[in-house]
This record gives C-alpha cells, sequence and structure tokens, in this order.
C-alpha cells in the first residue's frame, strides 16, 4: 500500500496522507521521503499550478509515531548525533521543501493535525478545515521541542502570543477556534472538505503559472525583507511580465469580457 497517493488532474495535485495505523505519522520514511520528493519534482514543473495536501481516514497527521518515539525507533534511534542527522533528513527537509515550494500550498485538514503534523500545516499557504480539525503543538507533553521548525512557522501564522499559548500549554485548538485566531481560513462540513479544497485549488490554478510563482516568492520575501527589496524584485518581475503573452491575453480577456486562453507551458520552472 502507498502511503503516499498522488493525484493530478486540471493542473492540481493532491498529496494525500495514506498510512492510517500510525495516524499518517512524518516519522515514518515512507510517508515522508516521498512527500520530499513529490514537492521537490512539482515545484520545477510549470504544468502544476496548485498542491492539495490532506490525509486519509480521522486523522490529517499525527506527527511523530509515538510508540517509535518510546521505542527509540525510526529517526528517534541512536545517539544524539544520530537522532540530529536523522530529523535533518527527514522532516526539517520536508518543512523546507514545502515552505520553499514555488507553488501554492492549500492544506485541507481533515481531522487531528498535532505536533509535527500542526507544524505540516503550517507549511501550507493556505489552510481550511473540516470542523473535526484540531491543532496541538503538544512536543512539551512529550518532554520535546518541536525539531521540525514549528517554532518558527506558528508565530508567522497566527502572532507571538497565541503561538506561544499553543507551545507552552500544549493544549489543543480546536476548529471553531483555530478560524478565530486566523489559523485556518475556512472551516467547512467534513464531507465538502476536498470539494472546498479543489474549488479553491481551481480558482487558484486559472491563472498564468509563472506570475503565479512569482507572486507567492514575493510574499515569502516579504517576510523576511524590507520594502525596498520587495519593491526592486516586483519591478523586475514587472518588467518581465509586461512583455509577456499572457499578460496580454489577459488584458485582452478582461476587455473582452471572457476567459483567458493560455497555452500551458511544459517543462521545468527555472525562471522563478
Amino acid at each position: 500500500m502507498d502511503k503516499l497517493i498522488v493525484e493530478v488532474r486540471q493542473h492540481i495535485a493532491t498529496l494525500t496522507l495514506n498510512a492510517p495505523i500510525t495516524k499518517n505519522a512524518l516519522s515514518d520514511p515512507d510517508v515522508c521521503l516521498p512527500l520530499i520528493q513529490k514537492f521537490d519534482q512539482f515545484s520545477q514543473n510549470l504544468n502544476v499550478h496548485c498542491i492539495i495536501l490532506t490525509g486519509t481516514g480521522d486523522v490529517f497527521c499525527s506527527g511523530g509515531n509515538i510508540k517509535d518515539i518510546r521505542d527509540k525507533k525510526s529517526i528517534f534511534a541512536g545517539d544524539s548525533l544520530e537522532v540530529m542527522d536523522q530529523y535533518r533528513s527527514s522532516v526539517q527537509r520536508l518543512a523546507k521543501a514545502i515552505w520553499n515550494c514555488k507553488l501554492p500550498v492549500i492544506a485541507a485538514v481533515n481531522g487531528p493535525a498535532y505536533g509535527a503534523g500542526c507544524d505540516l500545516a503550517m507549511m501550507a499557504d493556505i489552510r481550511i478545515a473540516a470542523p473535526t480539525a484540531s491543532f496541538a503543538e503538544n512536543f512539551l507533553e512529550l518532554g520535546l521541542i518541536s525539531g521540525d521548525g514549528g517554532s518558527w512557522l506558528l508565530p508567522k501564522q497566527i502572532g507571538l502570543s497565541r503561538a506561544a499559548e499553543m507551545t507552552f500549554t500544549a493544549d489543543p485548538v480546536d476548529a471553531a477556534t483555530a478560524l478565530k485566531w486566523g489559523l485556518v481560513s475556512s472551516v467547512v462540513p467534513g464531507k465538502e472538505l476536498l470539494a472546498s479544497a479543489n474549488s479553491l485549488a481551481a480558482r487558484i490554478a486559472r491563472h498564468p503559472p509563472q506570475q503565479l510563482r512569482a507572486s507567492k516568492r514575493l510574499m515569502r520575501e516579504s517576510l523576511q525583507s524590507g520594502l525596498d527589496n520587495i519593491l526592486d524584485m516586483a519591478a523586475i518581475y514587472q518588467g518581465v511580465f509586461h512583455q509577456t503573452r499572457e499578460h496580454k491575453e489577459s488584458v485582452n480577456a478582461l476587455i473582452e469580457r471572457r476567459a483567458p486562453i493560455f497555452n500551458r507551458q511544459t517543462g521545468d520552472a527555472k525562471r522563478f
């Protein structure tokens, strides 16, 4: 059984965690490593415009397998240096792969997202949730800290005060509270979650791919750069995009009150 199900339709890639026995634990190399590979692969593919990340069963992602943590197996095996290296080569690589992915990423959170599973959701650009979803930064309950970048990711999504509350208490946050805090964009009935995610992804994927990627990069850069740098980058991008067929077609379509028709590009997305 594949522990990661991959589907690509209409320029939208859907990645579904499929390890219900371990509640989609990221500490399983058969879950984590294929995720890294797919995010890296799709990031370079101009035929894919958006990624949806979700889980099978009742849980989005449980983070680390509690039995492996107890028994010192998988990435938790070995001495201090070995554990350090295993974190770096697994969940930390995943954090970089998703955060640096050139494509918009939607997390469709179908159930509890705990520990590294909570951080996994935070790596996405947009989160929508089922009413059964909950989020917990519960590492302290295990006598650990977030080893996959949660202390960096969470404050960027909900601010330092809320992130500190989640981290220091380790208490779960339900879907309604997550919506109130801005942790998710919307809460939809569970049966409608994937349909809602696909509808949102379709609204994103209809745009020209290079311009879409550049828009994401500007927002990512804005988290660590000043206004002057962002304005310089924006000027460069605009200089390029004003000369493109996609820009011309978009303007003509708007004036003519019709949907734009793009010649979808193939190959590697090396420019942006």
